[in-house]
């Protein structure tokens, strides 16, 4: 019965949150949604990070891309989120004082298309 209970806790949905609460679930797997509001790919160490709810260096979290996970994305993500309201579903961690997300898979994130 144990066994049972575990599996359904761990299958239920991931909380849903907006940028600005990023900081506020460190440690956590939620789904956090927000606007897109700038991007940028290095080429020196092939990540790409993605600004979610406000520009540098005001953004309340940062999406991060690894290089070998980029390469799963048909097209650059910082152009093809850019400006769009996006979700994306992960465990926020504490990257030098500030939220962040690594994505690993393009299902992580989804294109919110309601105006």
């Amino acid at each position: 019965m144990a066994a049972s209970l575990f599996i359904a806790a761990t299958s239920l949905p991931a909380q849903t949150i907006i940028a600005a609460e990023a900081g506020k679930h460190i440690g956590e797997k939620v789904t956090v949604c927000g606007k897109i509001f700038g991007g940028r790919y290095f080429e020196k160490n092939e990540k790409t990070l993605l600004n979610m709810g406000g520009s540098y260096p005001d953004n309340p979290i940062t999406i991060v891309i690894d290089g070998a996970d980029r390469k799963k994305f048909l097209t650059k993500p910082e152009e093809t989120f850019l400006n769009k309201t996006v979700c994306i579903s992960g465990e926020i961690k504490d990257y030098k004082g500030k939220p962040e997300l690594q994505v690993t898979e393009v299902a992580q994130i989804v294109i919110n298309e309601k105006p």
